[in-house]
């Protein structure tokens, strides 16, 4: 038994320097790694682009240019699961994208006749993908679902600026 904890001590703290690496990365490379760490978690890839943004407010980045950064990458990351959903079938949706049978059939169903605009509900963890996954597969207009799309992750972005900076203002 004590084997076995150790093993998945050592395996945590191997993701955990493994993923330090990654944000290292995103952070030493500035605006351009916020954006490409914002496209990688608006896409299928489980990674938080709001830690980077947070860390590269906190080293002095601008915060608008930030926020622009983060929302284009984000943006083009969903844009991406939505152009996967509009050319692929349900079968490929499941397998390649993993988004399960149920959760596809339940953003389905929630979105239908609520139309494009459900977009702007694609920064909701977990379900966000779906839905614009389903958006695609239902062939929604792309301009609304593009224009509802971002100023639901922009909002979402601003938050958290705005949430950034006013905690650090306290502190100072």
């Amino acid at each position: 038994v004590l084997f076995r904890s150790n093993y998945y001590l050592f395996y945590l703290f191997s993701c955990i320097q493994y993923m330090d690496a990654i944000l290292q990365f995103f952070i030493d490379w500035g605006y351009l790694g916020m954006f490409i760490s914002a496209f990688a978690a608006g896409s299928i890839l489980p990674f938080s682009s709001e830690a980077v943004l947070v860390a590269c407010i906190g080293l002095g980045l601008d915060p608008v240019l930030s926020t622009i950064a983060a929302t284009a990458g984000n943006v083009g990351g969903e844009m991406t699961c939505y152009w996967m959903g509009h050319l692929g079938k349900r079968e490929w949706i499941e397998k390649y994208l993993k988004v399960e049978k149920g959760k596809l059939e339940k953003a389905e169903r929630f979105i239908h006749g609520r139309g494009a605009w459900m977009a702007f509900f694609s920064f909701i963890p977990i379900i966000g993908t779906a839905v614009v996954v389903v958006l695609g597969l239902m062939r929604s207009n792309t301009w609304i679902v593009l224009l509802a799309m971002t100023l639901g992750k922009a909002l979402r972005y601003i938050i958290i600026v705005w949430g950034v900076l006013e905690a650090s203002s306290l502190i100072k």
